[in-house]
């Protein structure tokens, strides 16, 4: 089943690919209607938007599933049901497929709830508490944007047909309207993990390698970039283009600091994740919407491979995903790690790798731009700790000194792996170039102030050497993040996201109903209440099975008693 769904979503990918460079040459766009229903005057439209954007992201989706189950054959080979999991992972790439191309809520929705539901089961694949508790948050979170979806659908009865394509300029005309606009921001923060929705994304890492690899790149997190490009007229022009800026800037800027305080491998991917997300939103809340996508398409190849090189580590470490204990790896898995380290050179920026040419353009679009310092900040500061986490992870990892885990390690990691990480490497080496030409067809030339212009390498540049310098300890090292405790917890902790979002939600709801039980269940109210009536009801049964017993005394005094009765009344007559 790996090498059949390998073949065809491999060859489905190249068609969408050819088709968008027709699409792109030609500037052209096909609407398709298809009539599933017709009765009466009632008929039920199945729409699908195919345009340039929708196919080469649909062919990137597809190259990377289709690479990820390739890789799937020889990381789950010890699962007896392998069969399921390549059943949920195309069921997944199907609802994206779906996502992509709907011009119409409807069935956007249904692909956003088909993502919300597989994701749902592939998190709590491996059946632990922890994978149950991580799928819950993530199914939890994503029902908040499910919800929003459905409030905007049901406010979009307003107009004639739910194709949102059509009314885009009416609904940024239309104050009242603007709800709907409202609501589908809600859905996509919720779906790309930001701000305050950020927590469920590093617990989702409780899913198999190879679902990261595809969740964390192109498929469920960048659901919501994507909508949001669709509907980026309504950002354009209001409030909500700010609003989201402000909150995309402190996500990329909340998950680089949490990734230079984490030690879990794929958690720090993670939130590099969640930072390339925050850096997407935040251009698109500025309204480029292509460099939004260029960053999504650009970001979503090296992501998937640094997630399957985090995999073939984690799988040749006997399961082990702790940084502290890896160490000169590069000895040891050499062509692993050099696709890690191209990976992660791409992540930070690196000159003519897949990531340059995307976050380059961005940072020197922003540095054009008319923006606050505060924004400008949070962009470049966001960029050097994305460096920093980087390098941290590499010092770690690949160099520094073997630690424990390393003698008991294996050695270089199955072909079949291999094969898939290298089809990912030549795409994170030439992927940037290719769509920076296809894209934008003449180049964007930015001209900036000499210290504007090298301020993107500086910033990189001191991010590195930051990078290095808090991972080089030695013996009688002072700990400067153990000595500010509470600082290094607060920023470690995703802001206390998590716990905010778990403990915060559950705690106060469990107190109540603690003083309900103890006041209602088990305090005065139950005394005087329902075990009073009970206590006194037992009493009286008591009392008349005793006058039922037909004893000698009780029948005497019962017909003395009744004789006085008779005496008294006959006196009162």
């Amino acid at each position: 089943m790996c090498s059949i769904s390998f073949i065809s979503l491999f060859f489905f990918s190249l068609l969408s690919f050819t088709m968008g460079l027709i699409f792109i040459m030609n500037d052209f766009m096909v609407f398709i209607e298809w009539e599933v229903v017709s009765m009466n005057s009632m008929s039920i439209v199945m729409t699908l938007l195919l345009d340039w954007m929708s196919l080469i992201f649909m062919s990137f989706v597809l190259m990377i599933s289709s690479l990820v189950i390739f890789y799937s054959k020889e990381y789950m080979e010890s699962d007896l049901k392998i069969n399921r999991f390549i059943m949920l992972v195309l069921m997944f790439v199907f609802s994206m497929m779906l996502l992509i191309i709907s011009p119409n809520l409807i069935s956007i929705l249904l692909g956003w709830d088909g993502l919300g539901l597989v994701s749902y089961c592939l998190v709590i694949y491996f059946q632990n508490v922890k994978s149950y508790n991580a799928g819950m948050l993530t199914a939890l979170c994503n029902r908040i944007g499910d919800v929003a979806l459905l409030l905007a659908i049901a406010w979009m009865l307003n107009y004639g047909s739910w194709n949102y394509i059509f009314y885009l300029e009416v609904m940024m005309n239309n104050k009242e309207m603007m709800i709907v606009g409202c609501l589908v921001m809600l859905a996509a923060m919720t779906k790309s993990a930001q701000i305050p929705f950020s927590s469920w994304l590093p617990a989702a890492m409780a899913a198999p390698t190879p679902v990261s690899a595809l969740v964390h790149s192109s498929t469920l997190v960048t659901a919501g970039v994507y909508l949001l490009i669709r509907f980026n007229i309504l950002l354009s022009t209001s409030w909500m283009g700010n609003l989201l800026l402000l909150l995309s800037g402190l996500t990329m800027f909340m998950a680089g600091l949490g990734a230079n305080y984490e030690f879990d491998l794929k958690k720090i991917i993670a939130l590099s994740t969640l930072s390339q997300l925050g850096l997407m939103m935040s251009i698109l809340s500025m309204g480029f919407l292509k460099l939004a996508f260029f960053h999504l398409l650009t970001h979503a190849l090296f992501k998937a491979l640094l997630f399957m090189c985090a995999g073939a580590i984690i799988h040749n470490m006997n399961n082990n995903q702790d940084i502290r204990l890896m160490g000169s790896l590069s000895m040891m898995m050499p062509l692993t790690s050099s696709c890690f380290n191209v990976a992660n050179l791409a992540l930070c920026g690196m000159p003519f790798l897949a990531g340059f040419y995307s976050k380059d353009l961005i940072l020197e679009v922003v540095s054009l731009s008319y923006i606050n310092l505060f924004s400008f900040f949070l962009y470049f500061f966001s960029t050097g700790l994305t460096v920093c986490y980087s390098f941290r992870l590499v010092f770690y990892s690949m160099t520094g000194d073997s630690n424990f885990s390393s003698f008991n390690m294996l050695n270089d990691e199955g072909w079949v792996m291999l094969k898939s990480m290298m089809g990912l490497l030549i795409l994170s080496i030439f992927g940037g170039s290719m769509l920076s030409w296809l894209i934008f067809p003449t180049p964007m030339v930015i001209v900036l102030p000499f210290y504007l212009k090298f301020l993107t390498m500086l910033v990189c540049l001191m991010g590195g050497i930051s990078g290095y310098l808090i991972s080089n300890i030695s013996l009688f090292f002072f700990n400067k993040a153990l000595n500010s405790y509470s600082i290094s917890n607060f920023l470690g902790s995703m802001w206390f996201m998590p716990y905010i979002s778990t403990y915060g939600i559950i705690n106060y709801p469990m107190m109540m109903g603690n003083m309900v039980v103890k006041s209602f269940d088990q305090g005065w109210s139950e005394y005087f209440g329902g075990q009073q009536l009970y206590y006194n009801l037992v009493k009286g049964s008591k009392f008349n099975q005793i006058l039922q017993n037909n004893n000698l005394k009780i029948y005497l005094l019962s017909f003395i008693f009744w004789i006085m009765i008779l005496y008294m009344y006959m006196i009162c007559l």
